[in-house]
């Protein structure tokens, strides 16, 4: 049930921030939703690999190499998600420093935080 909550709080982020910002384009509520569960999948295996192959780079850039890593999952996404576009780099990686924020707020809000 808490793993639903999560998801269903993350597709309501992801349409309230493609909402607010330029360059980031979610068609409906389901690709949201798609986006959600994507997303958590690809944290879940694709982004253990990213940090442990990129471990010196991030050692050496005291972590902010993460934001990089965070970046690449939000267009991975948007690769495998139709209805879901993000216009740039740059873009993906301000969507994810905000949606990670404002997951965290929603979570602690929620009593949801891990």
């Amino acid at each position: 049930m808490k793993l639903l909550l999560r998801i269903l709080i993350s597709a309501l982020l992801v349409m309230a921030i493609a909402y607010l910002m330029k360059g980031v384009i979610v068609d409906q509520f389901t690709t949201a939703l798609t986006v959600a569960i994507v997303l958590a999948l690809l944290n879940f295996f694709v982004k253990p690999i990213l940090v442990l192959l990129t471990l010196p780079v991030t050692f050496f850039t005291l972590g902010l190499f993460l934001l990089v890593i965070n970046a690449i999952i939000i267009l991975l996404c948007d690769h495998f998600v139709d209805g879901f576009e993000v216009s740039s780099f740059w873009t993906a990686m301000l969507f994810s420093i905000i949606l990670s924020l404002s997951q965290s707020l929603v979570y602690q809000i929620t009593g949801e935080a891990k």
